[in-house]
């Protein structure tokens, strides 16, 4: 078991031994390790030399165990670095290889992939392997990942990866939506939505791409979905700035204490307490309920999507934007947004 740590079968059983008792001498160790005198006296020659045992004075001829965390631990340690600057080492040597092979056979820089499995795989493959952030276009009607099903994202966020979600408008009509968006930003995920995108994206560490093709999938055609597999080239370089381009201009989504989402015109978002009122001035006659149907509507979300996730009729929820215009002064939705925006109602 403490090979790890340098240690021989034999020395080992030495050295548990020594660590058992005060001290002992070598034929002792040897009639208690089953070991011959030759073996034991080589093992405690090698243990002494490492660190691990010493002579003592009490007992001529007699042995004694260094403390574990004073012996194994620096050693351990030691071995745990050396591993990670070999891993860091060979994880370079992989880059070079790879970007090498890519200058000469195009098929290493676009994998096609063909089948909702073949990608929920490689979905769950770059996120596993992820180390620093992850970029996300999520459009409306999944194609082989249902939302709320991707726990892959959970795991890489706990590790400290770093999540940027743009959701289009549709996505949010789905049932169980918002309720999904809410636990990933609540996870740490930073989420943004945007009336529509172009295509659906994942990026790892901007360095790997997927890309769908065609739809396919549970909610496109009857035919398998096929999935883009990009590596480092400029068509990744050109996939990662069209996100960039489109988070630019994307309306910021956060969670309030009541589990809620928000969104805001420039980011400053906040929430406040369960039951309370929002903002200041006239934004103090605004509940719960109005503050997370006026997020839902500033994220773009539709009246008819907006009351499923509410629980509301239609025609309550355009009541109450009625009544919030009224009390912003605004004449037109867009104006009752950046009002809201601007007198910090969300």
């Amino acid at each position: 078991m403490l090979e790890a740590a340098g240690l021989t079968t034999a020395e080992e059983t030495v050295y548990r031994y020594l660590v058992a008792v005060p001290t002992a001498p070598a034929r002792e160790i040897a009639d208690r390790a089953g070991l011959t005198p030759a073996q034991t006296g080589h093992a405690l020659t090698a243990l002494v030399a490492k660190g691990l045992a010493s002579g003592t004075r009490e007992l001529p001829g007699g042995f004694a165990a260094t403390p574990p965390d004073v012996a194994l631990l620096p050693r351990l340690q030691q071995e745990s670095d050396a591993l990670d600057r070999a891993r860091t080492a060979v994880t370079d040597l992989l880059e070079t290889y790879h970007r090498t092979r890519r200058r000469r056979d195009p098929d290493q820089l676009i994998e096609v992939i063909t089948g909702a499995e073949a990608l929920r795989q490689h979905l769950r493959q770059i996120q596993n392997s992820a180390r620093h952030e992850m970029l996300w276009f999520c459009k409306a009607q999944y194609v082989a990942m249902r939302s709320g099903s991707n726990e892959a994202e959970f795991d890489a966020l706990a590790r400290g990866v770093r999540y940027r979600v743009l959701y289009e408008r549709e996505f949010f009509d789905d049932p169980g939506a918002v309720d999904n968006v809410v636990a990933g930003v609540r996870a740490g995920e930073v989420a943004r939505a945007v009336p529509h995108l172009p295509l659906r994206l994942a990026v790892a560490d901007r360095s790997i791409a997927i890309c769908p093709l065609v739809p396919g999938g549970p909610s496109g055609s009857s035919e398998e979905p096929t999935t883009a597999l990009v590596r480092g080239s400029s068509l990744l370089d050109a996939l990662v700035a069209l996100f960039e381009r489109y988070w630019e201009d994307a309306v910021p989504l956060d969670v309030g204490t009541d589990g809620g989402m928000e969104g805001g015109m420039d980011g400053g978002l906040e929430g406040g307490a369960d039951g309370s009122t929002a903002g200041t001035g006239h934004g103090r006659q605004l509940t719960e309920t109005d503050r997370r149907l006026l997020s839902l509507l500033v994220a773009g979300v539709t009246d008819k999507a907006v009351a499923s996730q509410l629980g509301l009729s239609r025609r309550t929820v355009q009541r109450r934007i009625q009544r919030m215009m009224a009390l912003a002064g605004a004449t037109t939705r867009m104006q009752l947004a950046w009002q809201a925006a601007r007198r910090g109602w969300m």
